[in-house]
């Protein structure tokens, strides 16, 4: 591996960070909390720190696998860590460890928290906490590609490594233009979210820090009560929308702006995650009526598709506590959480391409028992699969079951009960938040043991770049030439 080019790229990207870390300056200077020159010295040790790998390491040689590999996963590391800098230089977050598990909770778009008194914070480093979720939505390797032109040389690599889901698919023919389409969209829904929360009556800096974190699936909410702090119908419906418009395919939404809605609906995958939506509504809604949770069938219907899809697209906004919910809804919602968005979306989970060619290929296998000798192949929108991508996907649920297992193991060796132990893991695993028992929808991550947080953070990059762009790192075979 050319170390020496990953650094340099690494350098760019510190950077990068740089730069980001004055947008909230604005605010900090409206509001007058008096964080500013937090953020003016965050950014100068960015500066320092990125230009001087930027200077210093030069390499002419091109971008390839492997080092797109690790810029992507240390990336996403060193950005935790620089990113971390205004909590700690504020004072807000006395804890290194706590304020990098924060952060990359924010870069990663998990949304598992560590603050108690959310409401506490300045407003310029709750606009912070907010804009790491957005940025880390799409994707800051993407961003990067289209605004970095020395990226462009192997951009592809970055690309596939970062783009979640089965396939990175290019919308146009070079990687730069493709990035800016992404987040040219991203950009769209995010502002056209802002607008019309505002019209329900939230003020511009809550609609701008909820609409980063809604189109992201991050979940960081400016309210310790998140969504459901405001108590409105209106605000839960439309955050229920683009929370499930977030959690679908953004290559579908640049079909729509392209006037090409037949084949936003012609995606077999997005036909299957609205149907689990769906059901998964109904179900918990026929539970929750019988149990006597939510009488009037509005209020049921408000609270119980908030909840589903605020799980399933892995985004972890809360306006109710599911953990007094009956036993099966709050099973369903475990389940969901293994599954989350589409392929190519920012929310997190195993994806639902992968789950429904799991279900194919175990179809096709036992059509092939019965009919030994019949040719039967695994379609995905009428389209073949590839038998790498079969492997890869079946790969991928092995290891995706087995960090869970063992992760569960380790955060439960550090002193918490097993089901908070499993609920931590599979909250920043899928990159949801809030998990169960002790680190449930109305609690947070603060009393979770240092060695139980550092496994968590693993949990949460790993969950991000979807375990095989970090696991390769550990492989011997990957540092020779």
């Amino acid at each position: 591996m050319n170390l020496i080019l990953t650094l340099r790229i690494l350098g760019s990207l510190l950077l990068f960070l740089g730069a980001a870390l004055f947008t909230p300056l604005p605010f900090s200077f409206y509001y007058g909390d008096g964080v500013w020159s937090t953020f003016i010295l965050s950014a100068v040790i960015c500066f320092v720190v990125g230009g001087l790998l930027f200077r210093f390491c030069n390499s002419p040689k091109e971008l390839t696998v492997r080092e797109g590999f690790a810029v992507v996963s240390f990336g996403w590391t060193i950005f935790a860590v620089f990113g971390a800098l205004p909590y700690l230089l504020s004072g807000a977050i006395s804890s290194p460890l706590d304020a990098i598990f924060e952060t990359m909770s924010g870069f990663t778009t998990t949304g598992s928290t560590i603050l108690t008194e959310i409401e506490a914070l300045p407003q310029s480093l709750l606009f912070w906490r907010s804009l790491t979720q957005w940025l880390g939505g799409m994707g800051i390797i993407v961003l990067s590609l289209a605004i970095l032109p020395m990226l462009g040389v192997g951009g592809m690599q970055l690309f596939k490594a970062e783009v979640p889901g089965p396939t990175a698919d290019r919308l146009k023919p070079r990687i730069q233009d493709t990035a800016k389409m992404l987040w040219g969209v991203y950009f769209l829904l995010t502002m056209v979210e802002t607008l019309l929360l505002m019209f329900g009556g939230m003020s511009f800096f809550d609609a701008l820090c909820h609409s980063f974190a809604t189109l992201a699936t991050g979940g960081f909410s400016t309210q310790n009560s998140s969504i459901g702090a405001y108590d409105s119908s209106y605000i839960d419906g439309v955050v229920t929308l683009f929370m499930v418009l977030a959690g679908v395919n953004f290559a579908l939404h640049f079909q729509i702006l392209r006037g090409k809605a037949r084949e936003f609906f012609r995606s077999e995958e997005l036909r299957v995650y609205l149907g689990i939506i769906l059901v998964a509504t109904v179900i918990i809604m026929i539970f929750n009526g019988v149990g006597g949770v939510y009488r009037p069938f509005g209020e049921n219907l408000r609270y119980s598709i908030f909840q589903v899809s605020s799980i399933m697209t892995t985004t972890g906004f809360g306006t109710a506590d599911f953990e007094l919910w009956p036993v099966l809804p709050q099973y369903l919602l475990v389940l969901l959480m293994f599954i989350g968005g589409c392929a190519g979306s920012t929310g997190g989970g195993m994806k639902v391409a992968r789950i429904l060619l799991l279900f194919k290929h175990a179809q096709v296998q036992v059509f092939r028992l019965i009919h030994p000798r019949a040719i039967r192949l695994v379609k995905l929108g009428n389209r073949p699969v590839d038998k790498d991508v079969l492997q890869s996907i079946l790969g991928f649920f092995a290891l995706f079951i087995g960090v869970f297992v063992v992760g569960s193991l380790l955060v439960a060796a550090s002193g918490m009960d097993l089901v908070s132990a499993g609920g931590a893991v599979v909250a920043c695993l899928s990159n949801i938040g809030p998990g169960l028992g002790s680190v449930g929808p109305v609690d947070n991550f603060a009393h979770v043991p240092g060695f139980g947080k550092a496994v968590l953070i693993i949990c949460m990059l790993m969950g991000r770049l979807e375990l095989f762009t970090v696991l390769v790192l550990f492989f011997p075979s990957f540092w020779h030439k």
